[in-house]
């Protein structure tokens, strides 16, 4: 095979570590280095801090990183792309051109504009997803740094693999295999130890940043700097592969990708090989991501000790009624959620206490600052034995929304503008193909004889990752060894994990089955409500869903406990 093209990533999150970019560009050869630093939440972060100075509106931390890295690039050859821009992608390319005349190095900047469309009354933001042909054609002309505005996650990887190997828009399989290593990428240590299920065993106290070896034909080596924490092995590419995705095509704007197709070897130590991705025309629309200011919201916590944990959480919520209607206060939304996590008998107070959470929300501040303040305060020596709360009631913070939506991609705008300042605009492809949803594949074959069960945690066989899409959540499962394949994808049907998590039961839940990861992938339509900056529930991004259902219990054969030795599975 051709010399590979190494591409590193060194955020895959606006606020990540903040030395990952020196580590990167020191620690080992690279071609590319990318930085994801866009989210649904961070573009509603942006606007409102776009909105009190209008030449902002990108990732500062960025530039901030790029008074070291801009040298070190330049001394090594690597070229640097990142979605940093935000909402003023010139903006920022402007601030990285004035950068690099201040510490003296010369570097050619472009930056890719387009997906920022006219926003809706009532909106902050309004951003279409756009693909790589930007980014491959600012490399193509030169660029040794390029920003850019709201694109795909993936599109930081296609657009470096397209310029570097030449492949066009109807390269459809070399298009997936790199949209597949973007996607592992993506989020930076959770692909190479980080947020996983099996991470006893491995030293993952500072996971090094990942790194794909793409190849002409789109097939890559997923791997790390030699000497980096943590690992890169099959279970830890697959986690990632499940995160934040649903179905068999993983339709973007410049392939749709089969993840059914999706093939993973052990390569060596910190290595794994994907090959055979298939890939199909994108669809012929584009998602656009809108955010908006949904209202005010206010919280308190409150901690419940000892005895009577019940009567007490009874008590304080009629008290806190009483208090609200007194005050005339009577938020759109008031919610309740009490959490056991006192223990009888206990030898410390802390782990006696259970707590009491309430929410509310309004279109108005004042309905949910001071009145709920105020009936915070005014109960603190007339309430239950004990009362306390963990921090002093404030006035109330503003929540976004976020909403979906899919425009024709012929009528966004696709912009390139060069390091010379040419503006090169990109068509959409000319081929597309509506998305629908794959045909389910057979499942494998049930154990013939099972045997014997014993209650256990199904963690014990199977490892998971969750993750939001706006109001839903995603629940991806995968199977410790094809016999507990075998077992986990007839037992683990969607009326099963709706019985082993009852916060779905009346929710819309989507499985879907992809045999050659041996996993199972669950939809949860609205679980999260209005999205992550709503903070509808405990958990908004519903990054912990996964861990929950791997530790509840069902029976499970014992022959399939027993295979499994590894530590971090057993204890």
């Amino acid at each position: 095979m051709t010399v590979p093209l190494r591409i590193g990533n060194a955020s895959g999150f606006y606020g990540d570590r903040f030395d990952a970019m020196r580590e990167m560009l020191t620690g080992g050869p690279l071609d590319v280095l990318t930085g994801d630093y866009l989210a649904e939440l961070t573009m509603l972060i942006l606007g409102r801090s776009r909105l009190k100075d209008p030449t902002r509106g990108y990732a500062t931390t960025f530039l901030r990183q790029l008074e070291e890295g801009l040298g070190l690039a330049h001394e090594r050859g690597v070229k640097i792309v990142a979605n940093a821009g935000g909402l003023n992608p010139a903006g920022l390319a402007d601030a990285v051109r004035e950068l690099a005349a201040k510490v003296g190095v010369p570097v050619r900047v472009a930056h890719v504009e387009g997906d920022s469309l006219p926003v809706p009354e009532g909106f902050l933001t309004a951003n279409a997803y756009l693909g790589g042909a930007g980014i491959a054609a600012c490399l193509t002309a030169g660029a040794d740094v390029v920003v850019t505005g709201r694109v795909t996650d993936a599109a930081l990887v296609t657009g470096p693999a397209a310029a570097h190997f030449g492949w066009g828009p109807d390269d459809h399989d070399a298009l997936a295999g790199a949209v597949v290593a973007g996607h592992v990428l993506e989020c930076g240590t959770q692909a190479t130890g980080g947020n996983y299920s099996f991470f006893r065993g491995h030293d993952v106290r500072r996971p090094g940043f990942p790194v794909a070896e793409i190849h002409a034909d789109g097939s890559s080596v997923i791997t790390k700097h030699d000497g980096t924490g943590g690992v890169v092995d099959i279970g830890t590419v697959t986690a990632q592969l499940l995160y934040e995705t649903g179905g068999a095509r993983y339709a973007g704007p410049d392939v749709t990708a089969r993840l059914d197709t999706v093939r993973l070897d052990q390569d060596g130590p910190d290595r794994v090989r994907i090959t055979g991705v298939r890939g199909e025309a994108p669809p012929p629309t584009l998602k656009v991501g809108l955010n908006r200011l949904g209202g005010w919201r206010n919280e308190v916590v409150l901690v419940l000790t000892g005895l009577d944990i019940e009567a007490k959480a009874h008590l304080v919520r009629e008290q806190f009624a009483d208090a609200l209607a007194r005050s005339g206060a009577e938020p759109d939304e008031v919610r309740w959620e009490l959490s056991r996590t006192d223990q009888a008998d206990a030898a410390t107070e802390e782990s006696a206490s259970a707590l009491l959470r309430l929410v509310v929300r309004d279109r108005e501040q004042e309905t949910v600052g001071r009145a709920v303040s105020g009936a915070a305060i005014e109960l603190a020596l007339g309430s239950y034995p004990g009362f306390h709360v963990t921090a002093p009631p404030g006035k109330g913070a503003p929540y976004g929304v976020f909403e979906a939506r899919y425009v024709p991609a012929g009528e966004v705008p696709h912009i390139a503008v060069l390091p010379d300042g040419r503006r090169e605009s990109l068509a959409p492809p000319a081929t597309t193909q509506p998305l629908r949803d794959a045909d389910e594949p057979p499942l494998p074959e049930p154990l013939p004889d099972p045997g014997p069960t014993r209650s256990a945690p199904l963690g014990r066989i199977a490892g998971a990752r969750s993750g939001d899409k706006g109001g839903d959540a995603n629940v991806g499962v995968w199977a410790v060894g094809d016999d507990a394949w075998r077992w986990l994808a007839h037992e683990l049907t969607v009326e099963r994990f709706q019985e082993l998590l009852p916060e779905t039961a009346d929710l819309t839940v989507v499985r879907h089955v992809l045999p050659n990861l041996r996993a199972l992938n669950f939809v949860v339509h609205g679980l999260l409500g209005e999205g992550v900056a709503a903070r509808h529930r405990f958990d908004p991004q519903a990054k912990a869903v996964g861990e929950w259902l791997r530790s509840r219990r069902l029976p499970i054969p014992v022959a399939l406990l027993e295979a499994v030795h590894a530590p971090e599975v057993n204890a």
